[in-house]
């Protein structure tokens, strides 16, 4: 009867403990991934958990069971105080570990060369060129092959490689969809880049993971994601904006403020991500392109 009720006790610690580990699974966007990228790094990451878990799941069990089987009221549990050492379980301490970092390095090292942020998505389609510039306290997307740009909302087609060329007007962030794959940093004065691909449609939150001052809690964007046509004819709207993204109209952007609105432009002034590279290229003289630039009268690119 006391061997059934330990059992018991085991078994029910056991499904609690799993309930409590599963709880806020639904809310892990990181293994509900929209496209290929991010498909295989939440199988890397379920992959190398799992292989942790072979490791932990006994060590837990045991300390329950042990525990209870050995406790001081089991009179009928065998007490052997005095043995040297045990050359099963010698081999199961170091074997056991030994097999889970072998496979996971192979699976990081694979990995890493399989999902290199740089590497373009072989697809069908052409890929969409944006320009992601990070402010302070906002996203600015430039779509240069449309003469178009949004803030805070980046828009794309399903099944079309992203072809990301990332920047930051101030300090360092990081950009990242969690359901589209890896995340990149944005720096000032460099250029990064990053390739995606999204095979659902939906909208999809975005943000940046790198702590940037006071604004950064509200630092996020929608990522919305259309089919190729409806992707069209947003673009077609996009292009009857009335707002224009000129120098001046940067300049107003760029100062720091957080929450700004979702806006759209068009025209835009041609050259601004490179210049917004520039400005912190001033030992170069690169910089004085952009204060060039920012004189009131500009000529817009059509």
């Amino acid at each position: 009867m006391k061997k059934h009720n330990s059992y018991a006790l085991l078994k029910t610690f056991s499904l609690f403990f799993s309930a409590f580990i599963l709880a806020g699974c639904s809310e892990m966007v990181v293994f509900q991934p929209k496209g290929p990228v991010a498909r295989d790094e939440a199988l890397l990451i379920a992959t190398a958990f799992g292989l942790m878990l072979i490791v932990v799941i006994p060590v837990l069990v045991m300390a329950i069971g042990f525990a209870i089987r050995y406790r001081a009221s089991n009179e009928k549990a065998a007490y052997r105080p005095n043995w040297a050492n045990s050359i099963k379980i010698e081999l199961v301490v170091w074997l056991v570990p030994v097999v889970i970092v072998a496979v996971l390095s192979y699976l990081t090292w694979t990995g890493t060369f399989r999902l290199d942020p740089y590497k373009p998505i072989p697809a069908e389609a052409e890929p969409l060129r944006v320009e992601v510039v990070s402010l302070d306290w906002n996203w600015l997307f430039i779509y240069p092959d449309y003469n178009i740009a949004t803030v805070n909302e980046l828009v794309l087609p399903a099944h079309t490689p992203l072809d990301f060329r990332l920047t930051s007007a101030t300090v360092m962030t990081s950009f990242y969809v969690p359901q589209l794959g890896s995340q990149m940093y944005a720096m000032a004065g460099m250029q990064t880049q990053l390739h995606l691909l999204a095979d659902h449609t939906g909208t999809f939150d975005g943000q940046n993971r790198e702590f940037s001052g006071n604004g950064y809690a509200t630092m996020h964007f929608k990522a919305i994601v259309k089919t190729p046509e409806q992707f069209q004819v947003w673009v077609h709207n996009a292009r009857q904006s009335p707002e224009t993204l000129s120098m001046a109209a940067y300049k107003a952007l760029s100062e720091p403020n957080s929450n700004h609105p979702v806006t759209v432009y068009s025209p835009v002034v041609a050259g601004l991500f490179d210049d917004i590279v520039g400005q912190f290229t001033g030992w170069m003289g690169a910089d004085e392109t952009m204060k060039s630039r920012m004189q009131p009268q500009e000529k817009m690119h059509n």
